[in-house]
């Protein structure tokens, strides 16, 4: 990495500000010259924009892996040179990892994922998630589309979606499919922000900077249901360009970045179970190359630890003190919590979920999310002393045990229960190509038991999740149903 490079750290208040108004000049060029210019009012149900973007996702469906995108062009039904032109210049430029990447670090982070892999679904859902939902404007578009309030398993398994591939063995590599799905969730982003704007980014920045309003006036919403009613939905709520810059801007992805990276490791930490400094910059610098592909700008990304918590603290500042009104962030972390209190098979245990997200994500963030109702005692009393004597025996048994710990037997207990039921199941998979399925299944095989727990910990781990592997051949099963679909008369 050169030496001029700007950190995140460094970051005037101003620059910060003004990252608001940029987002992704590579992805939104894409979109605007496939989609091409919008018509003045209200979009018809049969307007071309429509028929482009379903053809734009079949064809991103077809990045299997990393070594896919190697000589991929855009070709088949619906596609016209514009969009040929412009996917293929974006899929040859996009998957190009930064010359400041260090394949070193980046493996030892994805040791360190699949070390820490099946408690880390607690952390994605009661510390990644709830902190991501902080920012009012970026809450403000998942409520829009009804990603978190009407299908919430939907919006996690999405995010796991992209978190399993980046950060499983070779992801970002040849051999992986890492990058593959971040440019799929690049382009989303870029849809997004042209559906809302009605256009390129860019050029609504240009007519604000003119002399404009920046104020998209909502339509009417559209009746086309199905697939394309989130799009639609998108498309008519209106946007204050001046007031709340782009949508999923620069400083809005730059945040989300860290709730995967700097949440993570932070959180770990909170559990007592935190790593080496040396571990912590690998992890970092891992999801810094993630952000790279995702096309975030380099001075947004931190290096360290206090980099990440300074920053992350001048964003949330910055997004508390203009809040929105009526405010979606209750209704968002409602939502959450509700799919997490579902996948716990013990009443007197339903209410750790926001218990957990409050020892993590701390009181502003619970007050943000409206996570402050009271919960039966009982539950409160077991989560609270199992908590504290887990830590305190930790700290004792480690004395001699360095890598022992109840807090991450636990953890994966909870982990195990939220993953069963809302990432791997069978009837719902995660949407991911077989073989990569396949994949992902083989690493959750590889969590069922703990290698740093002693064998009376990993039994009574059993007894709090199952017997035997937790994988459950998720890759067959997808497969199974994709060709009962196929030979189901059209």
């Amino acid at each position: 990495m050169s030496k001029s490079t700007p950190h995140a750290h460094a970051i005037s208040d101003a620059a910060l500000a003004d990252m608001q108004h940029h987002a992704d000049p590579l992805a939104d060029k894409t979109i605007a010259d496939i989609l091409g210019d919008w018509p003045a009012g209200d979009v018809a149900v049969d307007a071309p924009q429509w028929a482009r973007i379903d053809t734009v996702n079949r064809l991103f469906g077809q990045w299997a892996d990393n070594a896919t995108l190697v000589g991929w062009t855009a070709q088949g039904e619906g596609v016209d040179a514009a969009m040929a032109d412009a996917l293929n210049y974006y899929v040859q430029t996009a998957q190009v990892l930064p010359d400041w990447a260090d394949a070193r670090k980046i493996e030892r982070a994805e040791k360190l994922f699949m070390e820490h892999g099946a408690l880390s679904c607690i952390l994605l859902f009661c510390a990644s998630l709830p902190e991501c939902y902080v920012i009012p404007d970026l809450s403000s578009v998942l409520h829009t589309s009804g990603q978190l309030e009407q299908n919430a398993e939907y919006r996690i398994r999405s995010t796991a979606a992209m978190i399993f591939p980046v950060m499983m063995h070779g992801g970002l590599s040849h051999r992986g499919a890492g990058v593959a799905q971040v440019l799929k969730v690049r382009l989303i982003h870029a849809t997004i922000r042209n559906l809302i704007l009605h256009g390129s980014p860019q050029s609504a920045v240009a007519q604000l900077l003119a002399g404009g309003t920046g104020n998209i006036a909502p339509q009417a919403l559209l009746t086309q249901g199905g697939r394309q009613a989130m799009f639609q939905t998108l498309y008519a709520r209106g946007w204050n360009l001046k007031g709340n810059g782009l949508p999923c801007n620069q400083e809005e992805l730059a945040y989300t970045l860290l709730t995967f990276g700097y949440v993570f490791l932070r959180s770990l930490r909170k559990l007592g179970i935190g790593l080496r400094t040396a571990d912590e910059e690998a992890y970092l610098h891992a999801w810094n190359v993630v952000g790279h592909v995702l096309g975030i700008d380099r001075s947004l990304m931190v290096d360290t630890m206090d980099q990440g918590e300074a920053l992350m603290a001048r964003m949330q500042a910055r997004g508390r003190a203009e809040p929105i009104n009526p405010d979606p962030r209750p209704a968002l972390g409602q939502a959450l919590m509700q799919t997490m209190e579902k996948a716990l098979p013990w009443s007197i245990v339903k209410p750790f979920p926001q218990l957990m997200t409050r020892y993590l994500c701390g009181r502003a963030t619970a007050n943000d999310l409206g996570l402050t109702q009271p919960v039966p005692w009982l539950s409160a009393l077991l989560f609270w002393g199992v908590l504290l004597l887990a830590r305190a025996v930790d700290a004792v048994v480690r004395l001699a045990m360095p890598r022992f710990s109840i807090v991450r037997a636990l953890t994966r207990v909870l982990g195990y229960h939220f993953m069963s039921r809302v990432l791997m199941s069978q009837t719902r998979p995660l949407q991911l190509p077989t073989e990569l399925l396949n994949q992902v299944d083989n690493v959750v095989h590889s969590w069922s038991d703990d290698p740093q727990a002693p064998g009376w910990l990993n039994r009574m781990e059993d007894r709090l999740t199952t017997h035997g592997s937790w994988s459950k051949g998720l890759g067959t099963t997808a497969q199974t149903e994709r060709a009962a679909r196929a030979q189901q008369p059209k």
